[in-house]
């Protein structure tokens, strides 16, 4: 048995534990089973402390991320629709990269 199959087996065999690709290679994680149904979108740190002020039962600063801004949005709390959709164009804006000029204007600088 080569050595990442024992690896696998070892982490497979404990409650509770699963692998999936994360970054491109197999990793293995622990169900935490906190129940919540949400998402995890890039905001930023003003935006994120407003909505979690107003609302903290709809929104939440995720681990790892958070405190880069990104913001957590519980799903089965109320949002509507409309409004996720909003969250999602935003964040979707924010992840864009900035728009680099024509060569043509490049060239003219």
């Amino acid at each position: 048995m080569q050595l990442f199959d024992q690896v696998r087996a070892l982490c497979l065999s404990l409650p509770g534990a699963y692998e999936k690709l994360s970054h491109g290679s197999p990793c293995f994680f622990v169900e935490k089973g906190n129940g919540r149904i949400a998402v995890w979108l890039r905001s930023s740190l003003p935006i994120q402390e407003g909505a979690i002020a107003e609302n903290p039962e709809i929104f939440f600063r995720p681990p790892y991320v958070g405190p880069s801004g990104w913001i957590g949005i519980c799903l089965d709390q109320g949002i509507s629709e409309e409004e996720l959709k909003n969250w999602i164009e935003q964040a979707h804006s924010l992840a864009q990269p900035a728009r680099r000029p024509p060569a043509k204007e490049r060239k003219a600088r």
